[in-house]
């Protein structure tokens, strides 16, 4: 159940595809409503086709994710000793990581209703918390709260946080321990062997 809620994150941080950009929960609600009905009318991705979910996160989901910023929440305090062709590695592995988790995950969509509160966000605020609830029949409700930054004129999700556990914040000790026992190239290297093998 975990993970098809986390699924269901990757579908709530799209861009807008005409005029100004909107408020963060406007966004999320407006643009989720846009790729649930891009599922529900494509059967290759109801039946799981995992190309046609890979192309779907890709292009409508990857963009609108600081994924720099979230390898650096999931590294912790080592990304200020990795040099900047580390931290590129780490994000790039991170990045295919985490696409490649939710894109298996995302066929687990099943109707689920999500409602979402205001923001009540000044016209400065860079950063805003935008919270939501996920509800399924036969299930109980999930609560999950989304951190964005706003960069240039569009927000960002940098992290997500089910039911108060945060996404990022995760991977964080099994990274640090890695980290510890075998540096920050050894934690590039179990990335790429987690990538390569699934």
């Amino acid at each position: 159940m975990l993970r098809a809620v986390f699924a269901l994150t990757w579908l709530l941080a799209v861009a807008p595809a005409h005029g100004e950009a909107p408020g963060p929960d406007a966004l999320l609600k407006r643009m989720s409503d846009e790729v649930i009905a891009e599922i529900r009318k494509d059967a290759a991705v109801q039946r799981g086709d995992p190309a046609r979910i890979a192309a779907l996160v890709e292009t409508k989901i990857v963009p609108h994710f600081d994924f720099r910023r979230m390898t650096q929440i999931a590294v912790g305090t080592h990304w200020r000793v990795a040099t900047p062709q580390q931290r590129d590695q780490l994000t790039q592995e991170f990045r295919t990581l985490l696409v490649r988790t939710y894109s298996g995950a995302l066929a687990g969509y099943r109707n689920q209703v999500i409602e979402y509160r205001p923001v009540q966000a000044k016209p400065a605020d860079t950063e805003v918390t935008v919270r939501s609830l996920i509800r399924q029949p036969g299930a109980e409700s999930v609560a999950i709260e989304y951190d964005l930054e706003k960069a240039g004129a569009q927000w960002k999700v940098f992290d997500v946080r089910v039911s108060g556990i945060s996404l990022v914040a995760t991977y964080r000790t099994a990274f640090a321990e890695e980290v510890r026992n075998h540096g920050v190239d050894g934690l590039i290297g179990l990335l790429a062997r987690k990538n390569r093998h699934g």
